[in-house]
């Protein structure tokens, strides 16, 4: 059990970005921790962070297709924010700027995409780990992880040119 907790925050940070609200990314991690409990003795060891953030997985997709998850709301900036504090008021105007413009291209992303690019890129998942929790061939995460940076590329580089 003290296993499954070390990965309270990337469970966080993976419901959060696939339902896009943070209430809703609550709810999917305290039912996602209390399926893990309750089919604790189904776990036959391995990865226990890629078998728990399956499981996160499958709460959040359940929480989409039941309507639960705001798909236009925006994602809470002492969440996902920068962290970082520059020098200079215009330094800070333009970091602010591009952190909002990844986020939105982010959230355009389609959500297959945008999944195994958050394991991989925040989360620093392996393919194979990745694979495991999304269960799609590790191929397919490979080919997933290309055309998400390309497509996040072009929505980024767009965004940029509207400005």
């Amino acid at each position: 059990m003290a296993q499954l907790v070390a990965h309270l925050d990337a469970a966080h940070n993976l419901a959060r970005w696939l339902l896009r609200n943070r209430e809703g990314a609550e709810d999917a991690v305290q039912e996602a921790y209390l399926r893990a409990c309750s089919h604790i003795k189904s776990f036959r060891g391995g990865d226990s962070r890629a078998w728990l953030l399956a499981i996160v997985r499958n709460c959040c997709y359940d929480r989409i297709r039941q309507g639960a998850a705001r798909e236009n709301t925006a994602l809470d900036e002492d969440i996902h924010g920068a962290g970082v504090d520059t020098p200079t008021p215009e330094t800070s105007l333009l970091r602010k700027q591009e952190v909002e413009g990844v986020r939105h291209a982010l959230q355009q992303l389609p959500t297959d995409f945008r999944e195994v690019l958050i394991l991989r890129e925040f989360e620093e998942m392996s393919y194979s780990q990745i694979a495991a929790v999304v269960q799609i061939p590790m191929g397919t995460v490979m080919s997933r992880l290309s055309r998400a940076r390309q497509q996040l590329q072009q929505l980024v580089l767009a965004s940029q040119s509207r400005s």
